[in-house]
């Protein structure tokens, strides 16, 4: 074992004969943490330090499914990102990607409330409901509402993710698996999606840029949705045997029930935010 010179923790204040503070964990100061240089040393250690863990636990994301949350619920956290952090840096790629290729996949205008989804049946009341009560007409108001679910769909992505762990809670029951377990394996889940969403963004754009439909084809958009959904299957399919340890037939139909919520939560977000955004404009 190599002599340490003894040396006063400057946190706790109490000497220290050992490499560590073994209250709180602090180390001695070396004269050369104090210049320029050391400090130029400590940010680039931080640095790919972070870097190094963030592209691994996007590999373990992407090409390994279920491994990540797996290795979270096991205690091997250190090389990897945080469930929640992890999922918040997806987020942010998924909120540039549209904001810079002019995306709108959770994004939806009012008029395709009104008009375009299973609820257009009674949003029209509900709609005019609320104009009569701000006394506004629906061409003023329609602009202000655009912005807004414009915003709210990028930043409350999360309580979609947190919903859907009630999902596997149900499907998966009988293992008996603690709530955390199911809350991180959402969390990657849609962090994944988040990738997946940047993806199908830029088709949409490439499309536009060949002189295709872009955006505005209602085929393509179905295309997209449809593949979507179907990497969604095939990458729970994967999950579900790491996390939950669930195999043949069970594994084939847990994986199609997941998916199929999957579609039906992200339905049920873009009903929640008409409603958020109509009685918060």
């Amino acid at each position: 074992m190599v002599a340490t010179v003894p040396w006063t923790c400057p946190t706790c204040k109490i000497g220290i004969t050992t490499p560590f503070c073994s209250a709180c964990g602090e180390r001695p100061l070396s004269p050369r943490e104090l210049t320029l240089h050391g400090l130029l040393e400590h940010a680039f250690e931080a640095f790919t330090n972070v870097d190094n863990k963030l592209l691994l636990s996007f590999r373990y994301l992407v090409f390994r499914p279920g491994e990540l949350t797996a290795a979270f619920l096991q205690g091997r956290r250190k090389p990897f990102i945080g469930p929640v952090s992890l999922f918040l840096i997806a987020n942010v790629l998924f909120f540039a990607t549209e904001s810079f290729l002019g995306g709108a996949i959770f994004t939806t205008p009012l008029d395709v409330h009104l008009h375009r989804q299973p609820w257009s049946g009674f949003a029209p009341q509900l709609v005019a409901d609320h104009l009569a009560a701000m006394h506004t007409t629906l061409a003023l108001y329609t602009p202000v509402f655009d912005h807004a679910v414009a915003l709210k769909a990028r930043s409350l992505i999360i309580f979609m993710a947190l919903f859907f762990a009630l999902v596997p809670l149900l499907v998966f029951i009988r293992r008996k698996r603690p709530l955390i377990t199911h809350a991180v394996f959402s969390l990657h889940l849609y962090a994944f999606m988040l990738l997946l969403f940047c993806v199908a963004t830029m088709v949409p754009a490439f499309s536009a840029m060949m002189g295709g439909p872009g955006f505005g084809s209602d085929g393509l958009d179905h295309w997209l949705s449809i593949s979507l959904l179907a990497v969604c299957a095939t990458y729970q399919f994967f999950a579900i045997r790491v996390v939950y340890d669930v195999r043949g037939v069970a594994r084939v139909l847990s994986a199609l029930v997941l998916t199929i919520a999957v579609g039906a939560v992200a339905l049920g977000y873009r009903f929640f935010l008409l409603i958020v955004t109509l009685y918060s404009t």
